[in-house]
């Protein structure tokens, strides 16, 4: 089972954090599979990430670009993983315990919940209590005024 992180965003938004993250991933040589909680969303992040950074291309997709299973970046509003994720993000509140029940669709190194405002903060309060059970490490970030995860607090299975 990966690690559980929690990334509690304070200062920016999911379309300034996330491809930070992303790229962190790549260049660990990690595949990665971003979930969403709808078709929307997914194509709202999908045209964020194409005009994130001019200078820079994050190579991503969705099933229907084809072939998912050969894109370094997924994005899916599904319990799905077709390019085997080594790190799977949810957000939006996405639910992360259906997947993880699921050794087929969990990622192999870390799943990672990326929330921010009150609604949101109160569905990672559910699902930590709902992840608490399955024994692995939990860890939660909060970010500070620097634009930095900040490690306060954690959980060991």
């Amino acid at each position: 089972m990966p690690d559980i992180r929690f990334y509690h965003l304070m200062r920016r938004g999911l379309d300034e954090a996330l491809p930070n993250l992303l790229e962190q991933s790549l260049a660990r040589g990690w595949r990665v599979a971003v979930q969403t909680t709808s078709r929307q969303s997914r194509t709202r992040l999908d045209e964020s990430l194409w005009a994130y950074r001019p200078e820079s291309f994050l190579a991503h997709g969705t099933r229907a670009d084809g072939a998912p299973e050969t894109q370094p970046i997924y994005l899916t509003d599904e319990a799905d993983n077709p390019n085997r994720a080594d790190v799977r993000f949810f957000v939006e509140g996405a639910r992360a315990a259906p997947v993880l029940a699921d050794p087929a669709l969990a990622p192999r190194e870390r799943t990672v919940l990326i929330f921010a405002g009150d609604a949101e903060k109160d569905a990672a309060r559910e699902q930590w209590s709902e992840l608490l059970p399955l024994g692995q490490k939990l860890s939660y970030f909060k970010e500070d005024d620097a634009r930095k995860f900040v490690l306060t607090a954690e959980r060991n299975a």
